[in-house]
């Protein structure tokens, strides 16, 4: 006879750019369709979609804020019965655990999105949904926390008093992989970098720009990304004569193409969960430079491989200088280390594993 197969609604704000957005719908895609029969709820509007998704049943709730979607949760719970409800960021984490309550019978798994401790200091809008007590409470509620770093994990158990046998460390997956860049001499070359993340505060557009301003040679800078702290990032290019060496993209579907077009990833940020892009630049060869910072940067950058990490501006000026006179990284090499350890075959067994150790 056959095994019924696990019925499991993956809850996600929109489909709009973003890391959470592009995993958990990577994920709901990619499982066995034998096993499980995934579906993807989408709290807010169709129209908003940049992720296109084949083969997976998506329902929009079309809903301006997460907060006005409580009652249209609540109701598919009651009419079709999954066995595992998985979310992913924070306020949407709090929510459906709150709303667990009221269905004992279904496994609740929150997905982790960041280092939340970490990210409270440097982005004052993650405060605005609900209080750390709150998010407490609501992380004692769910059955299960995937963690996608060590950092995360580590924050869970220590910071928001999370058992840890409730935790499971999951790293995100290689989504996607793409050609493999040509070396390229860079000293016969102009030096051309590449940040792609949200325009926020946590990202650190500012400690990267400050580095830049302090070089002596030619660069090109692309910024792709749009967020909150646009026009203040802008304003720090103008402060820092900055102008003739930025290329801007607010969005693209070509992000890949850009990071093979550029030598180095310069990554800023303060905090992250576990970076995407970092491991789509690594695919196609691109090494990273980063600053020291919670959120998966240990999993994934080994040092003078793929990737550098500076502990402040000094070090990371300093690194930007001795890679413009001596570029030590091999694309082929850059391209391996990520391949070995995150292939999505292997990180979306770790979800099937899980899910079906959730309803044994």
């Amino acid at each position: 006879m056959k095994q019924k197969k696990i019925k499991i609604t993956f809850i996600l704000p929109s489909l709009a750019a973003g890391g959470a957005e592009r995993i958990l719908s990577f994920i709901a895609q990619e499982l066995n369709k034998d096993d499980f029969e995934p579906t993807l709820l989408i709290t807010g509007y169709e129209k908003e979609t940049v992720y296109q998704l084949k083969e997976l049943n998506i329902i929009y709730l079309n809903k301006s804020r997460v907060l006005k979607s409580v009652f249209s949760l609540a109701k598919y719970f009651r009419k079709n019965k999954p066995d595992i409800v998985v979310s992913s960021i924070v306020h949407l984490n709090t929510l459906t655990a709150f709303i667990s309550i009221a269905f004992p019978k279904i496994k609740f798994v929150a997905r982790e999105a960041n280092v939340l401790t970490t990210l409270n200091k440097h982005n004052p809008y993650t405060k605005s949904f609900f209080p750390k007590y709150m998010v407490k409470i609501a992380y004692r509620l769910v059955d299960c926390i995937i963690c996608q770093s060590k950092d995360m994990q580590k924050d869970m158990i220590d910071n928001y008093q999370v058992d840890k046998s409730k935790t499971v460390l999951i790293n995100n997956p290689i989504t996607k992989v793409y050609p493999l860049k040509p070396e390229k001499n860079i000293k016969k070359n102009v030096f051309k970098f590449i940040t792609v993340a949200r325009l926020s505060k946590e990202k650190g557009h500012d400690r990267i720009l400050e580095a830049l301003s302090k070089l002596d040679f030619d660069f090109k800078y692309t910024i792709i990304g749009n967020g909150p702290e646009k026009e203040a990032i802008f304003n720090k290019i103008k402060s820092y004569q900055l102008e003739n060496a930025i290329e801007y993209i607010s969005f693209t579907n070509e992000v890949h193409t850009y990071l093979s077009e550029n030598d180095l990833f310069l990554q800023g940020s303060y905090v992250e969960g576990f970076p995407n892009v970092l491991l789509e630049s690594c695919v196609v060869g691109t090494p990273i430079l980063a600053f020291d910072a919670p959120g998966g940067l240990d999993e994934i950058i080994e040092q003078k491989k793929n990737g550098l990490v500076a502990k402040n501006i000094e070090e990371y000026v300093m690194y930007l200088k001795a890679l413009h006179s001596d570029f030590i990284f091999n694309p082929k090499t850059v391209s391996q280390i990520v391949k070995g350890r995150f292939e999505s075959h292997f990180i979306v067994s770790q979800y099937e594993n899980l899910f079906k150790r959730l309803v044994a």
